[in-house]
């Protein structure tokens, strides 16, 4: 039902800060050429307290305690216990509504609202896990978490359950069979039939019990060692020994002046970390080869028990996708993608790896010969792993114009005078009751609709703080979905249980509401972004955004409007539950929309100053190497997640070597195994590609539809009825075929795989961000 749950939760919060992107091209920018286009509307009032409200900086919880409600406006959510209760609650109603999907072939009538009652049964669990994984990540206080993560942990062990109930299959499978029964479904209600159903497929519901048996203690393995995997590939790697004379000649007067005077005092080897601040200085300010060498070294090398671990969770993920009849993990993971078929994604990859090749040769070629004057040599030498830092320091992404400091206030306001120009959508400050949230921190908006009113919300929780999470999040607390045809009379009433029922029928009373001018009552969305940002503060004043912060937020807040626009009559649709290579679209679409000077002027009061800015466009070469081997990632992904992992004497690291010797610009270097830093390959097992793919979908629909005129309505109206509002409730080759009037993508196959391919050149090639 959501099989995917455990990893997909894990995606949320490994998630780290992007520290380097790149610049866009020229025409990319909108810095060619002006054509005639839609006026900038001045901010609002709502604007102005958006400023006010991130930028002042506030002590204290912001509502008078004399208005007290619980957690996201839950009365009964003021304590841990009370959490625990709901959950406990929560798993009995799952129990009784899963009898009544079972009973469902006593009647006719009860077998057309089979779809609805499996949907609402996974938005019933979900409603509370998803909730939990946000507290568990979130909440300051120790005995909040502990609740939250026994909660998760118990409503996921009755969820997997669930995924391999033959009942609930064959209740399923009855109603998928039925043409009466099928006419009737719209195409959304089809489309979460058969979500539910490749679930089950993937899940070895067909299998005898003792391969069903298998197939969980294999799902159980995978999850162990994968988060054993992912914690240790950040974990740090033992110092190596540095000479004092290694150290001679440093670019860097900064922190290389202090290590030199340190080495030049104690005349002693000095260790360095690979990760740390001294391991960066050396791999970008070291003229001398060797200790760049030794760094480089020390930072991708691995013990034979992190490689061991690797390979266990690689063959773990081949048995468990035989046991169900595929030929590889790739196969079965891919079945329900946009790729299709792991033959698709490598035409993809393919594709885009021949035509980055060529530039990035040259950008390589460029090295050599830096390094070549460096070392005064005749001959033209070989650009190894550690010299691309040296001969090509990583740059800090910026902006396509001068900016003034970014507050965090005002690129707020800038979001909602976006969102007002393209959908009609603004945000809109709201005061926090006592303990609707857990720091003081957390702000609160409501999203708000010109012709709906509010359409849901957004929990702000940008600032760092001791304990929290690191890097960047957007949490889907709650789906949409329509409530008024749940039907909950229907459902199974046992003497006795009224009590335990009662704290999840009143925490789901709590999300339904009417929207004006719309039939039917709905469950509103509500999401939380979470950020590591500076805090404002009396001394420092208002929170100044890096550039890349200010990305990380627009992306964030691309997620979010899906979620809000998304809103369909079925959870299991709703805004961001669509397909693993789709759902960064709108994400990073946004992220275009910061290269438009008219865009960047709705973080000023009066932009004109910005909208007559002149781009001053820097390319650097080294960023086609780095896009290069993200590229040969996505590929590894693929090798790993192949057949080949269950054949006798698989090695990763051999594999790793094969790939960058045959395919790659700079040589492996011999000694290290890198796979096991390579931490997406749990998150993103077989879908690595996700990031080229979406990447290259949202740079030709900037391309195509919005960079002449990035504030255009109709534009905006286009993509948000064409793709937004149907979450995953649309085929997205049917989505994107329609909004870029391309009915050649409709059918994606392995040629609209190869044009997504050609898109990533001809819309301009820039490094990933993760």
């Amino acid at each position: 039902m959501i099989a995917r749950i455990a990893e997909n939760a894990f995606k949320k919060i490994s998630r780290s800060v992007p520290k380097f992107r790149g610049d866009l091209r020229a025409h990319e920018l909108g810095l060619v050429r002006r054509t005639a286009s839609t006026l900038v509307r001045p901010p609002s009032s709502d604007d102005a307290e958006l400023v006010s409200l991130f930028d002042q900086p506030q002590t204290g919880q912001k509502a008078s305690p004399l208005f007290v409600t619980g957690i996201f406006q839950h009365p009964q959510l003021t304590t841990p216990a009370a959490f625990s209760a709901l959950a406990d609650s929560t798993l009995v109603r799952a129990q009784l509504l899963t009898e009544r999907i079972l009973r469902a072939r006593e009647s006719r009538s009860e077998l057309f609202k089979v779809i609805k009652n499996l949907d609402r049964l996974s938005d019933l669990l979900c409603g509370v896990i998803d909730l939990a994984e946000l507290l568990r990540n979130a909440h300051p206080d120790a005995q909040w978490v502990d609740c939250a993560t026994e909660s998760y942990e118990k409503l996921c062990e009755f969820m997997n359950v669930l995924n391999t109930h033959v009942g609930l299959y064959e209740v399923l499978h009855t109603v998928l069979h039925d043409p009466e029964i099928v006419k009737s479904l719209s195409r959304e209600a089809l489309q979460t039939a058969l979500i539910f159903w490749h679930d089950f497929e993937k899940s070895a519901i067909k299998l005898p019990p003792e391969q069903r048996e298998r197939f969980v203690s294999l799902s159980s393995e995978i999850l162990s060692v994968g988060h054993e995997f992912v914690t240790e590939a950040s974990a740090p790697r033992p110092p190596v020994k540095i000479k004092p004379s290694e150290l001679e000649g440093l670019k860097d007067q900064g922190m290389g002046a202090r290590l030199q005077r340190q080495a030049f005092f104690t005349q002693k080897d000095l260790l360095v970390y690979p990760g740390s601040h001294q391991a960066y200085m050396i791999m970008r300010a070291a003229p001398d080869e060797e200790p760049r060498r030794k760094v480089y070294m020390a930072g991708h090398t691995s013990n034979a028990e992190q490689i061991d671990r690797l390979e266990r969770l690689l063959n773990a993920r081949a048995q468990l996708s035989r046991l169900v009849g595929w030929n590889s993990y790739a196969g079965m993971t891919l079945s329900d993608k946009m790729a299709k078929t792991p033959e698709n994604v490598n035409h993809f990859l393919g594709t885009f790896l021949d035509r980055t090749t060529l530039v990035a040769s040259k950008a390589l070629h460029t090295l050599s010969l830096r390094k070549q004057a460096h070392l005064k040599s005749a001959n033209l030498p070989i650009i190894q792993a550690w010299d691309r830092d040296y001969y090509c320091p990583p740059e800090p992404p910026a902006p396509p114009v001068p900016l003034p400091p970014l507050s965090l206030g005002r690129v707020f306001m800038g979001l909602s005078r976006l969102f007002k120009h393209l959908y009609g959508i603004t945000l809109r400050p709201v005061d926090v009751a006592f303990s609707e949230v857990w720091h003081s921190d957390v702000h609160k908006l409501e999203v708000v609709d010109e012709d709906r009113g509010v359409v849901g919300w957004i929990y702000a929780d940008l600032f760092a703080r001791s304990g929290k999470s690191r890097g960047a999040a957007h949490y889907t607390v709650r789906c949409s979905r329509r409530t008024d045809d749940d039907d909950e009379a229907g459902d199974l009433q046992v003497p006795g249980t009224d009590e335990f029922v009662g704290p999840s029928i009143e925490f789901e009373a709590i999300k339904r509401h009417r929207l004006r001018g719309e039939h039917g009552e709905f469950q509103l969305p509500l999401v939380v972004l979470l950020c590591d940002f500076v805090p404002p503060s009396a001394a420092r004043g208002p929170t100044i955004l890096e550039w890349y912060e200010v990305q990380t937020l627009f992306h964030e807040m691309g997620h979010a409007m899906h979620s809000m626009i998304g809103r369909t009559e079925y959870h299991n649709v709703a805004g961001t539950r669509c397909a693993t290579d789709f759902v960064e679209l709108p994400s990073i679409l946004m992220e275009h929309f910061l290269n438009s000077p008219k865009v960047l002027s709705l973080f000023d009061t009066d932009g004109s100053s910005i909208i007559n800015q002149t781009g001053n466009h820097h390319e650097d070469p080294c960023r086609y190497i780095d896009s290069h081997n993200h590229i040969l990632l996505s590929l590894l992904d693929q090798a790993y997640h192949s057949p080949s992992v269950l054949e006798p004497g698989f090695d990763s690291t051999t594999a790793l070597a094969s790939l960058y010797n045959t395919r790659g610009l700079i040589p492996h270097a011999p000694g290290t195994s890198f796979q096991t830093q390579f931490g997406h390959l749990f998150g993103y097992g077989a879908t690595y590609y996700s990031y080229h793919f979406d990447r290259a979908i949202a740079s030709h629909v900037w391309r195509k539809i919005f960079s002449t005129d990035p504030l255009n309505r109709e534009l905006g109206e286009k993509y948000k009825q064409e793709v937004l509002k149907y979450g995953g409730g649309r085929d997205p080759w049917l989505m994107l075929s329609t909004l870029l009037d391309a009915p050649e993508l409709e059918v994606g196959d392995a040629e609209a795989m190869r044009e997504v391919g050609r898109w990533r050149m001809e819309d301009g090639v820039v490094p990933e961000r993760h």
